[in-house]
């Protein structure tokens, strides 16, 4: 049952979907600071995320006589160490976004340079191709894979 609520991205930046006005001009200073208040609210969530894994294995971290336990552990840390490894990599995307925005350079894909479209820019605010080159790209590259 839907609650109105938004989910996601969106739920995580405290705002709803981006409501287009029928003569607004594409990527205008409205949706440049909604796509500003989700990248934000994104990076925050991670950042908080990297401090609680620190934090985490620095209180978890045992030398346990057990090598199952010693083994489980570090198996643990590696999982999140890597899952962290991923976010890392993902605020970087992040910030390079922010970048584009602030040069108004934002919404408009790298290899055509036709507009992304705020719906799909609000499912994945790190988007820099639009969905047409973005499915060629995926399918050349699985050909060259094999």
């Amino acid at each position: 049952m839907p609650t109105g609520k938004a989910i996601g991205l969106l739920g995580l930046a405290d705002v709803t979907p981006y409501q287009e006005k029928s003569d607004e001009e594409y990527m205008n200073d409205a949706q440049m600071n909604h796509f500003r208040l989700i990248l934000k609210a994104w990076r925050n969530q991670l950042r908080m995320e990297v401090d609680r894994t620190v934090h985490h294995m620095k209180e978890e971290a045992a030398n346990f006589p057990d090598p199952v336990d010693r083994a489980a552990q570090e198996e643990e840390f590696s999982l999140e160490l890597r899952a962290r490894d991923r976010e890392r990599k993902l605020i970087k995307k992040i910030e390079k976004t922010l970048k584009r925005i602030e040069e108004d350079d934002f919404g408009f894909c790298d290899t055509c340079g036709i507009e992304i479209g705020i719906r799909r820019l609000e499912a994945r605010p790190t988007a820099d191709m639009c969905i047409d080159c973005k499915t060629l790209a995926e399918i050349k590259e699985k050909q060259l894979q094999g």
